[in-house]
C-alpha cells in the first residue's frame, strides 16, 4: 500500500519542525538557513520519490541520484544546495526519522512475534557486518587520504 502525498508532506513537516528545531538549539545554527536546508532535503526527497513512482527502480535509488545530481558541479545550483544542506546535522536530522520508525515498529509487533527467534539472529548478522564493513571502508579511506596512520592489525 503505498502512501499518499498528503500523509507523506504531513509526516516530513512533522520530521522538519523537530529537526530544525533541534538543528538551531542543538547546533546553533541560524533558523533561516536550517529552515532552507530541511526543505532542500525534502524538495529531493519528494522528487526521487515520485520518479520511484512511475520508473521501475527503488526509491533509495532515485532520491540518490536526485541528490547527486544536483550537488554536482554540473547543476546550476549546487553550491546554494550544498551551502544549505551542509547545514543540517545528520544526528538533528536522524532523531525524529528513529522516532517515526520507533513508533511504526512498535504498532508492528505482533508481526515480529510470529517471526521467532530467528530473526534476531538475522538483524545481528547484518548490523554485525555492516558496521565492521564500514569500519574497514572507513579505515582504509582515512588512511588513503592521510587523516590516520594507524593501521589495521
Amino acid at each position: 500500500m503505498k502512501m499518499k502525498w498528503s500523509e507523506m508532506i504531513v509526516i516530513f513537516a512533522i520530521t522538519g519542525v523537530i529537526t530544525v528545531i533541534g538543528n538551531t538549539i542543538g547546533y546553533k545554527y541560524p533558523i533561516e538557513i536550517a529552515i532552507g536546508g530541511y526543505l532542500i532535503l525534502m524538495a529531493i526527497t519528494l522528487i526521487g520519490i515520485a520518479l520511484s513512482r512511475f520508473l521501475p527502480l527503488p526509491m533509495v535509488f532515485w532520491i540518490s541520484i536526485v541528490a547527486l545530481l544536483s550537488t554536482s558541479p554540473l547543476s546550476p545550483f549546487d553550491k546554494t544546495i550544498l551551502y544549505y544542506t551542509s547545514n543540517v546535522e545528520f544526528l538533528a536530522l536522524t532523531t525524529p526519522i528513529l522516532a517515526f520508525a520507533g513508533l511504526s515498529v512498535g504498532k508492528d509487533l505482533n508481526i515480529f512475534k510470529k517471526m521467532s527467534w530467528k530473526i534476531v539472529l538475522v538483524a545481528l548478522a547484518v548490523y554485525t557486518g555492516t558496521f565492521v564493513f564500514a569500519t574497514i571502508i572507513a579505515q582504509m579511506m582515512l588512511k588513503s587520504m592521510g587523516l590516520i596512520a594507524a593501521t589495521l592489525p
